[in-house]
């Protein structure tokens, strides 16, 4: 199935395209079977899409009672006394989700699901690491490194993690039959949530990923945490791997900083060193990959127009 772009002039009118897509995808998907599962992101790119899907929902587009929701990712180490409250923690992708689309909805959807970071205390995590190096391996080339557990950890705690939290996650995806469409934004290093550059895609269906230094001091920096001490340095995110198994994937993606990690992601290799390289081999095996950009994002696309037609990329300009 050909990759499609669709070209728009700016953020407000990239959110009411991809809304659109959404919109269609629900109804037509709703008619054929009793329930509609939809990835979600957190971030800014699909903030304007989540207005414009409630604005459909709450005016009779489609039923959100026939909708339950994933989530790519959540912090681990969040501040707060209890799981309640690092659910309910500002920074949390949870309360993100509240504030931005669940909230906006006159009528709830079945269930929505976030990726049970916050029922991880990161300190003992952090101890029983230290304590049983033998249980994991750090996978990855650059910063961010993606934990990755044995097949039996020693460490009651590491082994609850690995078959509770993370494969639990991807067990109640299958249970639902799987994401009918998956939203997804794109980092500046062409990385999908937490499934940073360079960390490999085999075998990343939900992982624990260790935060690099960067990014915890960005945080800091940007005034989401007092101290380094107070931020999260783990998350539980999607992998590549089982993002790329919803039956579409609708990318969003607008701004200067996404100009390059968008043209390599179509015209370069598939590589893990740009982890939304991964839809091009998705969209050969017969996904359907959608692309929704702005002008700005699409600028260094457009000016490869032979190379994007001989891999069957189609251009929409709208």
């Amino acid at each position: 199935m050909p990759i499609t772009v669709f070209i728009t002039h700016d953020f407000e009118h990239m959110s009411e395209v991809a809304a659109e897509i959404v919109k269609k995808n629900i109804v037509q998907t709703i008619r054929k079977k009793g329930e509609y599962v939809l990835g979600l992101a957190t971030g800014n790119s699909p903030t304007g899409l989540y207005k414009h899907l409630a604005k459909a929902a709450n005016e009779g587009a489609f039923d959100s009672r026939r909708i339950r929701s994933f989530n790519l990712d959540e912090y681990v180490g969040l501040p707060g006394e209890n799981i309640q409250q690092r659910v309910m923690h500002p920074e949390s992708y949870c309360y993100f989700m509240i504030q931005e689309f669940f909230g906006l909805l006159k009528k709830k959807f079945i269930e929505t699901s976030v990726p049970y970071g916050t029922l991880i205390d990161q300190k003992l995590l952090i101890k029983e690491l230290n304590a049983y190096p033998e249980d994991w391996e750090e996978w990855g080339k650059e910063a961010g490194k993606s934990m990755v557990m044995k097949a039996k950890p020693a460490s009651k705690y590491l082994a609850w993690i690995k078959t509770s939290i993370l494969e639990g996650y991807r067990r109640k995806i299958r249970k639902a039959g799987g994401i009918d469409l998956q939203i997804i934004g794109v980092g500046g290093r062409g990385h999908v949530a937490f499934h940073e550059s360079g960390i490999p895609f085999k075998h990343s269906q939900v992982l624990l990923v260790k935060l690099d230094g960067n990014t915890i001091a960005n945080a800091v920096a940007d005034g989401h945490f007092r101290s380094k001490k107070e931020a999260p340095h783990y998350a539980i995110s999607m992998g590549v791997e089982l993002v790329y198994q919803a039956a579409t994937v609708v990318l969003l993606a607008n701004g200067e900083r996404k100009v390059r990690p968008v043209a390599e992601s179509l015209l370069g290799e598939v590589s893990p060193d740009v982890p939304i390289s991964y839809g091009q081999g998705y969209a050969k095996r017969g996904g359907h990959l959608i692309y929704v950009l702005d002008q700005i994002a699409a600028r260094e696309l457009l000016t490869y127009k032979e190379i994007l037609k001989e891999k069957r990329i189609e251009i929409k300009v709208v």
